[in-house]
């Protein structure tokens, strides 16, 4: 498939994800034929195009986007009720709402006994290890990779991390954001903090700090941040593959 036809098929989307598969820094593209193709990349499948199901069997991860109503009825025909749908939401950062200050006092906020430092050598290997932290960093290489590409920020308590957020995926000029906390640890205003500093950090080196909130719980920190809601959008997630990868649930982020 060529280039300029291929991302015609993916143009709904903004999706750094997206963009990424795309650009060729992370995931992959399959294609089948001139009309269908998907985008992978961690946890997350784009399907865009003809519906193909071919492709269907080549979506190795749990969480499938839907590109068009053909897509959502294959899927269904495809996993039946192991496909569970839900609603996801696309959202744009504000700027007057999203100020600097406002950043600021969110992570001059965080509680006692709570530190930030970023997400280098040291604690890739920390973060890797856990499943409530390895999507911070689980989509690159290595940890020279993700030094070298990525971006992230923790929290700590007592020295190990406890909280983070980080580049989810990477491309030009922008990433797309990850933000979790272990769960302990959660309702504290750490996820907020870390959220906080990481975009303040995009924000230095000109990137565009991107965020798909995965439920409203997520949204309403989205909100709190400096996003807007742009639109809502269908998914569907197959537990069967996340356990498959050994993974847990997405909805246990934040």
């Amino acid at each position: 498939m060529e280039n300029e036809r291929r991302d015609a098929l993916f143009a709904q989307w903004e999706s750094p994800m997206v963009r990424a598969c795309l650009q060729g820094e992370m995931g992959r593209i399959v294609s089948w034929g001139e009309d269908s193709a998907l985008a992978a990349l961690g946890d997350f499948c784009f399907l865009a195009g003809k519906p193909a199901p071919e492709l269907i069997g080549q979506a190795e991860g749990p969480l499938l986007v839907p590109g068009n109503g053909g897509w959502v009825e294959l899927i269904e025909k495809s996993w039946g009720e192991r496909a569970v749908a839900f609603t996801r939401y696309a959202v744009r950062r504000t700027q007057e709402i999203g100020s600097n200050d406002r950043l600021l006092s969110f992570t001059n906020a965080l509680p006692e006994g709570f530190k930030l430092a970023p997400i280098g050598k040291g604690l890739y290997p920390v973060l890797l290890s856990q499943a409530w932290s390895r999507d911070l960093c689980g989509n690159f290489r290595d940890e020279d990779d993700f030094v070298e590409r990525g971006i992230g920020i923790a929290v700590l308590w007592r020295g190990e991390p406890v909280a983070g957020a980080a580049s989810y995926a990477v491309c030009a000029g922008a990433i797309e954001i990850e933000i979790d906390t272990a769960p302990d640890f959660r309702r504290r205003g750490l996820a907020l903090a870390c959220g906080a500093k990481l975009i303040l950090e995009c924000l230095e080196r000109d990137l565009y700090p991107a965020w798909d909130a995965h439920d409203l719980r997520s949204l309403a920190l989205a909100e709190k941040l400096g996003y807007q809601l742009d639109h809502p959008y269908p998914a569907f997630w197959v537990e069967e593959k996340a356990k498959n990868r050994g993974e847990a649930s997405r909805a246990n982020s934040t």
